[in-house]
């Protein structure tokens, strides 16, 4: 019985001892930048300055699917009788043996999308990458494809939808990325192979199972899938292996992205250590031989020695990690629903906060609606993280962990670090704090506004050992701060004036 890597890593509990390479050759490889598809070469990667730097990235989730602004998924379960898009869909559109997802594609017009515009209002919100969508688990890809008819060129709005975002977001200063959910789509679209089961149609089979759009909805082995949802690479057939490589070498090879997301772990072994070598490779090309992309993963196994940057969806870390993560998460949904409630920007720079302080980047995707333009609802959103952003990503870019991330009571809650466990966080309160250093400076994120900031970690006779402080400074407030630090604690008064209500940001140097 033989064992891929990641069953091996999972047997061994995680730890990776075993399996690394030589230090001589391991800094042969990273030297050089010239990656082998192999685990023993990919092992040598290491995450690049500007990522670790950025810590603010925005992500366009948009797609034909957010052309229905109905949310998530509405290309499979408007195939899943029962189910809310299911009605959605005989309600608007017609039953899908009749109307498909062949059909709603073209809905999607794109008829406000200014790209130049959007990268505007996020580079002045303080992101600095950009990630695009390149293509979800529906199979259709938003640029010029090489491999597939089905792509945004062809139909839809009939614009290179990836190659316009980048050359946006390059205009702007601003790296970027593009997402892809591609590697599942044989198992998440079977699903448009089925039938109803009851009801006047029951039987009749769905368009999925007409030959003539076979490259859009796959195979007819696909079906055995019909029923259930794996999330795995098991029994996917070895030319859908391929074919997904072939698109993933023609995305690399038309947009050089600084960041390539896939939606799962790294897929299909071989396959996928050919696209991330690549994906590496071409970067080194770009940068005078080094590595400048990121590539990253939902399994930290992948990332346990180099190779990737782990990727919580919705979701945080317990503590410091000792290597640079990213949480990606949405405002709403991740494809444009009408009427969704979002993240307040409170909630945002929560997030932001605790997240770069445990050592991780946030990625923050808001969703498009079918013109491309954000509905108001959103713009406030923005608009009030930029606000936040203006006056104090100072203690933002460019930083590190302190000793310690944080103090409050969201400290005495214990969250297991992982994917979708943000809602499980509580709002930060004017008691709790966030830190970051950059240097022989200490920031301090204070969430709230409370009459006296009170900061314990920067007491002299703390654990933490911080040293006498020599000057304490409010960011974006121009005014004389009133602190006293103690053996117990330092304290600052809060001003009558700030440049935001969701909190402020001591910048403390020291003696």
């Amino acid at each position: 019985m033989s064992f891929s890597r990641r069953q091996i890593l999972r047997l061994m509990g995680g730890t990776c001892s075993a399996l690394a390479m030589p230090n001589l050759a391991r800094r042969a490889y990273a030297a050089a930048d010239s990656f082998e598809p192999t685990h023993a070469s990919l092992d040598t990667y290491r995450v690049p300055e500007w990522f670790r730097d950025a810590k603010f990235g925005i992500w366009a989730h948009w797609g034909p699917q957010s052309a229905i602004e109905d949310g998530d998924w509405y290309a499979r379960n408007m195939y899943i009788q029962g189910s809310d898009q299911y009605q959605y869909q005989l309600t608007n559109y017609g039953h899908p043996s009749k109307v498909g997802y062949k059909d709603l594609v073209n809905i999607w017009h794109a008829s406000k999308w200014d790209p130049d515009h959007l990268m505007r209002l996020y580079k002045k919100a303080g992101a600095k990458y950009f990630v695009s969508m390149g293509v979800h688990h529906d199979n259709f890809d938003l640029w010029d494809s090489k491999y597939t008819r089905w792509n945004a060129v062809k139909m839809g709005p009939k614009k290179d939808v990836v190659g316009m975002w980048k050359e946006a977001a390059k205009k702007h200063g601003l790296r970027f990325g593009v997402s892809e959910h591609l590697w599942i789509s044989y198992k998440w679209f079977a699903v448009s192979h089925g039938a109803d089961k009851t009801g006047p149609l029951a039987g009749v089979a769905y368009d999925g199972r007409d030959p003539q759009f076979a490259d859009l909805y796959h195979d007819a082995d696909c079906e055995r899938f019909i029923d259930r949802l794996d999330w795995n690479d098991n029994d996917i057939p070895e030319s859908w292996k391929k074919h997904y490589l072939n698109r993933m070498t023609d995305l690399i090879d038309k947009y050089q992205p600084d960041l390539l997301y896939t939606d799962g772990h790294l897929p299909f072994e071989e396959y996928g250590m050919r696209m991330v070598s690549h994906l590496y490779n071409v970067s080194a090309q770009l940068h005078g031989g080094n590595t400048e992309a990121v590539y990253t993963s939902k399994d930290s196994l992948d990332c346990a020695i180099g190779t990737c940057v782990l990727d919580h969806e919705r979701g945080v870390a317990e503590g410091i990690s000792e290597h640079p993560w990213q949480t990606d998460t949405c405002i709403g949904q991740w494809h444009y629903k009408k009427g969704q409630i979002y993240k307040t920007p409170k909630k945002v720079i929560d997030l932001l906060v605790d997240i770069v302080s445990k050592n991780g980047n946030l990625l923050l995707n808001f969703p498009l609606p079918n013109s491309g333009e954000l509905d108001p609802a959103e713009m406030r959103t923005l608009e009030g993280v930029t606000k936040w952003m203006e006056a104090n990503s100072e203690g933002i870019y460019g930083t590190r962990p302190w000793k310690i991330y944080g103090e409050g009571p969201s400290t005495q809650q214990k969250i297991a670090t992982g994917n979708f466990n943000e809602d499980k966080q509580k709002d930060l309160t004017g008691e709790d704090i966030r830190y970051t250093k950059k240097g022989d400076t200490v920031f301090a994120f204070i969430m709230g506004k409370p009459e006296i900031a009170e900061v314990n970690a920067l007491g002299l006779w703390s654990q933490q050992d911080p040293g006498k402080i020599r000057r304490v400074q409010i960011l974006g407030s121009g005014g004389d701060v009133k602190w006293i630090q103690d053996n117990a604690s330092l304290r600052v008064k809060s001003p009558a004036e700030l440049p935001s209500d969701i909190g402020f940001t001591l910048k403390v140097d020291f003696a």
